[in-house]
Formats: structure tokens, sequence, C-alpha cells
């Protein structure tokens, strides 16, 4: 997960426990949760296109609500910057160079050619029936008629399937899932610093690293490239390679916001198919439309509902000025359901066309999983559909209480085939 993300939902915690705090005079309201993504957060976003479609919080953030807009700030990298190393310097310049998140170019374009050429379609491709392998054997697994689906499915799946890729062991998967979760529940005390808050990020992760760093040390020394860790290890570009940290802080990226993607993707597959029972007979009756039924709940439930830029200049979006060196905040839940892009955006339409949505990002940080989350949801849910003839949520979800947007826990009562 980008650490702005960590750091949005830090500000958050402090905002709610500031209870009668000074407000900024540009804030009609403060932001509803997101919680279940239901009607508040979605009418109080339409109301921000409308009337302010960039709006300043109390933390002098700068929340960009349009689709127009968004597309503008995503495509324009020379003047919204992703680069917010230079305010953590807690996790040292090697580490802060090896994100590739946080880079703009022409660094990022480097860093991208070299783990582009490690973590290839054709690789991705090539999981295809190991995911069906193990999507079986979880719901052959599955107690009785009624379990946990995050439990059950929709964690384990991608965690196994990231783990095999890079060739560390999936049998780690609940050290993967102690490293998340300590991230997941960094928060902030009323009154404590972001420092510390960055400070207590980078001592989270420091396990995962070593742990990391040393795999990738071990196919240094023994020259393998038979998984895709050690394909990173050799990747080169005009006789460059990436470091053992480069290495391991991108195989470190696609375990963390891997598998959280897919995980959360998977849950809202679910909550829209609840919510929309039509859809669902339409897709039985046709598992052609599985893809495009994916798509449209990316749009309707993006898993990160916003990104994060740094303004490198004053620049104005929808007449408001932006100074230099604020945070912007594109809004991609907002712009998914933006009335100005998308035809009746709140209703759930399996057949969207066209269907440019950007939960998966946009531009050149289009999210390089994408391609891993899809083929994976794509044969769960076709797995799901053959395996029982009716899935219902049973009982009221636990949504995460942060920016993420979806469920941790959920439980799913079944008919098997």
């Amino acid at each position: 997960m980008p650490l702005l993300l960590f750091l949005s939902k830090v500000r958050r915690d402090r905002a709610r426990s500031d209870v009668g705090g000074a407000m900024s005079a540009d804030e009609p309201v403060r932001m509803p949760p997101f919680t279940d993504g239901g009607a508040e957060i979605l009418e109080w976003m339409k109301g921000m296109r409308d009337d302010r479609p960039v709006w300043r919080d109390e933390h002098n953030r700068y929340f960009v609500f349009r689709y127009a807009d968004v597309q503008a700030v995503f495509s324009d990298p020379a003047r919204f910057s992703s680069n917010i190393g230079r305010l953590m310097p807690v996790f040292g310049a090697e580490k802060l160079s090896a994100n590739l998140p946080w880079q703009d170019p022409p660094d990022h374009r480097r860093l991208r050619q070299l783990v582009s050429q490690a973590f290839t379609p054709k690789t991705v491709a090539g999981m295809r029936p190991r995911i069906g392998e193990v999507v079986g054997q979880l719901l052959a697994d599955a107690p009785g008629d009624e379990f946990d689906f995050v439990e059950q499915l929709a964690y384990p799946l991608p965690v196994i399937v990231i783990a095999e890729l890079l060739g560390i062991s999936p049998g780690d998967r609940a050290f993967f899932r102690r490293c998340a979760d300590r991230l997941l529940g960094i928060g902030a005390e009323k009154g404590e610093s972001e420092q510390k808050v960055v400070e207590a990020i980078a001592e989270a992760t420091k396990e995962l690293d070593e742990y990391l760093l040393a795999e990738v040390r071990q196919r240094r020394a023994k020259g393998s490239t038979d998984d895709v860790l050690g394909a990173l290890a050799a990747a080169e570009l005009n006789g460059e390679r990436l470091t053992d940290l480069q290495v391991a802080t991108f195989a470190a990226l696609l375990l963390n916001t891997g598998h959280i993607t897919t995980t959360l993707l998977l849950g809202n597959t679910l909550l829209c198919l609840d919510d929309n029972p039509d859809a669902e007979a339409r897709i039985r009756a046709d598992r052609s439309l599985v893809p495009a039924a994916l798509e449209e709940v990316v749009r309707r439930r993006p898993p990160f509902p916003r990104a994060c830029r740094i303004a490198t200049t004053d620049v104005e979006i929808a007449g408001e000025v932006i100074p230099a060196d604020a945070f912007v905040m594109p809004s991609i839940l907002s712009a998914n359901h933006d009335e100005r892009q998308f035809e009746k955006p709140e209703q759930f339409d399996i057949q969207r066309d066209p269907n440019r949505h950007f939960g998966f990002g946009h531009g050149i940080h289009f999210c390089l999983g994408a391609p891993l989350a899809r083929l994976e949801t794509e044969i769960a849910l076709n797995r799901l559909m053959t395996e029982f003839t009716d899935l219902r949520i049973s009982a009221d979800p636990v949504f995460h209480p942060s920016e993420f947007y979806g469920v941790k826990e959920m439980t799913v009562s079944v008919r098997r085939a």
C-alpha cells in the first residue's frame, strides 16, 4: 500500500479525535468516512463535484473530484509529482529510490523497464492453471455451508500466488499477513507528529525488508533466475542492474499492495453481486460477461479510492489555485462516479462500454499488478459460480476503517452444486 494512504488514514484519525477543533473556512462539512462506500460518501462527493470540484481540507490537502481534473493530475507528472520520498528521510535515499510508485520520469521509466523484464504478462498468464488449483483447494477446504469469505479465499489466494511467483515460501503467509496487519494497525494519538508515524511505518516494514533481502542475496549467490525474484535480480538495462534493496523493495510492494488489491477486489465483487442479483444471474447464464463485470466492480468500488501527488508549482484546477508543495489528492472514487464521464454512474452495469475508470490508476503509474489482480478475480469468480449454485452474504460485513475501500471480514452462506 502506498505510504501516503497510511498518512491519510492517520490524518483522518487525528481529525476525528479533534472534536470541536478549528476547521478550514473552505470546508463545508467533514468528508464522511468511506466505511461501506454507501450512499453517504457518494452523495457527498457528487455535491463536491457540482459545487466545489477542488476542496482544501483542514490539513491543507487539495482534493480533486471531477474525472477530467483527476485525469489531468495523473497525466502531468511535471506539475504533479509522485516523489514524496523527499519528505520521509527516515527511509534512507536508497530505499526511497527503489520505490516505483514514488518515482517521476526519467527515474520512473528506467526502474519500471527493469522490473517489467521479470514481471511480464507472459509470467502472469502462465499462472492461470496454478491459480485455478489454489482456488479449487481453498474452496474445497471451506468449512460447511457458511464461512468467512475473506479468511477462506480472498486473503490466502493472492498471498499464495504472489509468494509462488516470487519464489518464496507460501507457507510463510502467516508471517506476510502479520507484516501487513502491522502496517494497517498504525495510527496516531492526538498530537502525535507525522515524523513519528513515518518512523513507526519504517519500523513495521523492517522485518519484511530483512526477509526479502536475504532471499535476494540467495538468488545472487546461486545465479538463479527460475522465479520472479531471481529474474528481478538478473534484470539489466544498458548495463545497469537493480540493487538488492531495489529488488527487495519491489517484492515487498508486490506482496503488500498486490495481495491487498486482490483481496479487496474479491470482496467488492461479492458486495456488488449481492446488491445486484439480476447482474449475478446474467453472469451465471453467460460467463463471457465476467471480465466486463469485474471492470465495473473496479469502477464502482475501487480498492484504493484515492491517490496522492505533490504540486511542483502553483497550478490552477477548476478555478482553484493550488500552491507549490501542497499535497494534491485525486479522488479515484469520485472520478469513477462522475456523471460527466459515466452515464448513470450509480447503476451497476456489467456491460458498460466504454468503461475508462481509474481503479487501477492512470498514465505512467498504471498498476503493474493489474493483470494479475484481474486474472485471480476472474478465475475465482468463475469457480465460485461453478462450485455454488447460491452464494449470499449472510451477516453484516466488517469494513476496513481506513482509506481502503473494502471488507476485512464477510460471512457468506453457500449452497453447493
